[in-house]
């Protein structure tokens, strides 16, 4: 079991103090959820894993403005709050292959961090569903959100590929689909879904 040096809340309120939109905190928050949920399913930790999804764009607020230096802030911010590299490096993990912090020639190579990628990822996709019935997700299934999937033109920015990294965690698209769904059925009312 890893040590989280911080607690949920701590990590929260560092999220709230840098003023994110609305939708951010949204992201964050479905993240954390789906992550959990992988946990679930692989037999991991579910509080470390939840934090990963929760911090895993905890310097978007400050990088937004400047996509390419998204994740060049976020490890000096963790590591002055105690957590060790291995969470560092998989956090950063979620930007290998984008045009940020010079990541774009990084190859994710560990389970949590594919885990961590279509988790992330995956939230735009339901998100987006969930809109388009109305907010609702209390009924959503994974047969309809694979049709979504299936879909390049729904949710565009989702990338697809990313997503499809799940497997390599040995968790089938489908399952994972499904956990993510009820993941965020959780937390449905804390980000505005029913």
């Amino acid at each position: 079991m890893v040590s989280i040096p911080i607690s949920r809340e701590k990590a929260l309120l560092i999220l709230k103090e840098q003023n994110p939109e609305k939708f951010d905190l949204i992201h964050y928050l479905m993240s954390e959820a789906v992550m959990r949920e992988v946990a679930l399913k692989l037999g991991e930790d579910t509080n470390y894993y939840g934090m990963l999804g929760l911090l895993h764009d905890v310097d978007w607020t400050l990088t937004k403005n400047d996509v390419k230096t998204h994740l060049t802030k976020a490890p000096q911010i963790l590591k002055e709050l105690g957590f060790p590299s291995e969470f560092i490096e998989t956090i950063v993990s979620h930007g290998y292959g984008f045009d940020c912090a010079g990541l774009k020639d990084e190859k994710r190579t560990k389970k949590v961090e594919h885990a961590l990628a279509a988790s992330e990822t995956t939230t735009g996709l339901i998100y987006a569903y969930a809109l388009m019935r109305g907010k609702k997700i209390s009924d959503m299934e994974v047969k309809g959100l694979k049709k979504k999937f299936k879909d390049k033109a729904f949710a565009a920015g989702c990338d697809r590929e990313i997503i499809s990294e799940i497997e390599k965690t040995g968790l089938p698209l489908d399952e994972f689909l499904g956990c993510a769904i009820s993941g965020i059925q959780k937390i449905k009312e804390e980000i505005g879904l029913n």
